[in-house]
């Protein structure tokens, strides 16, 4: 386990998302909040007060959260540019399924890459969306340095200098799951529990909570065997890594967004490491309690697991949150 921990987080603050992106995402076919559903069994085993869950394994007709961030930068994206596009991307998996979807309700054409380790079916449920899918030799970095060479239009999750709107913007479309959980649970959150791949869902929720005057800790969870931004916060600058394979494929990325990396660098909590072990025990655990989460969904129950509990500043009367980001049919590998 590698565990990292920053004091005064909870102090720094940001500039909000802009409000219209709630407003778009309302007016989109289907459009609806997903559950936060309370686990008090799983809280008493905490030793917590309580204990919730914003499942996510049903969002706008797909499988997790990514349709969020790829509806509002795919509408922004089609702003700029007239006509025909081929909107080009690199995925693990959902976010290219969404980047897929959007192009497709859109009417333009999607080319999606993707690291040699995505397993069959992803490809295949990509490729239903009309998608051309183009399977590229190494990790996930590698996919996306093949997308950033490709024709068309870049519409990547992950930022670097030169390449800095889009990812933002995919950034401000995940702020709609965090307004829902405050309209849902009717207060902040103690602490927040986010599953980490190159840090945009992360950075959106740094985004909410460090823009307001709520001050909920927020904890962030990876896979041992792709920590890319617990070794850069361990580091106090970003790294490279290499990963090895992982139930949680999604989060399986060897380097932090450059656009995301000053948001974790000062406004996370904690960072954790999970094995892939004791993410299956607690996406069996969640399934139990009727939330059927994939390995990178349950990674957060996993992470608040092992993280030690009077450093995150949990008592018997906390309330946490932990962001379930996919269903059990996002990944198959992952699938019981």
């Amino acid at each position: 386990m590698m565990w990292f921990t920053r004091p005064g987080a909870q102090r720094w603050r940001c500039s909000p998302a802009p409000r219209e992106v709630r407003d778009f995402h309302a007016g989109l076919p289907g459009y609806a909040p997903t559950p936060l559903t309370e686990l008090p069994e799983l809280a008493a085993e905490a030793n917590i007060g309580r204990l919730l869950v914003k499942d996510e394994s049903e969002r706008l007709g797909l499988p997790a959260f990514k349709a969020l961030g790829a509806s509002w930068a795919v509408h922004r994206v089609l702003q700029r540019h007239a006509g025909p596009a081929t909107l080009v991307t690199a995925t693990d998996g959902n976010y290219g399924r969404a980047v897929a979807r959007m192009a497709r309700l859109n009417g333009q054409r999607a080319h999606v890459f993707v690291p040699e380790h995505v397993h069959p079916e992803v490809r295949a449920a990509i490729a239903a969306e009309g998608a051309r899918v183009s399977t590229v030799r190494g990790s996930y970095d590698d996919a996306v340095k093949a997308a950033a060479g490709a024709d068309g239009v870049l519409v990547q999750d992950m930022g670097w200098p030169g390449y800095e709107e889009v990812p933002g913007w995919i950034v401000e479309g995940y702020a709609t799951l965090c307004a829902e959980v405050d309209e849902q649970l009717g207060q902040a959150p103690d602490l927040v529990v986010v599953p980490v791949g190159v840090g945009s869902l992360a950075q959106a929720v740094i985004t909410h909570y460090r823009s307001s005057t709520a001050t909920p800790r927020i904890l962030a969870v990876e896979p041992e065997n792709a920590a890319c931004v617990t070794a850069s916060l361990l580091n106090g600058a970003p790294v490279t890594i290499g990963t090895t394979d992982t139930i949680m494929a999604g989060l399986n990325c060897g380097t932090p967004s450059g656009t995301a990396w000053p948001f974790l660098h000062n406004g996370l909590d904690a960072a954790i490491t999970v094995t892939d072990e004791e993410c299956a025990r607690a996406a069996a655990d969640l399934h139990a309690h009727d939330v059927h989460s994939g390995p990178c969904g349950a990674a957060p129950l996993a992470g608040l697991r092992a993280a030690p509990r009077a450093e995150l500043g949990l008592d018997e009367t906390s309330v946490v949150v932990l962001l379930s980001t996919e269903g059990r049919t996002a990944n198959p590998r992952g699938a019981a």
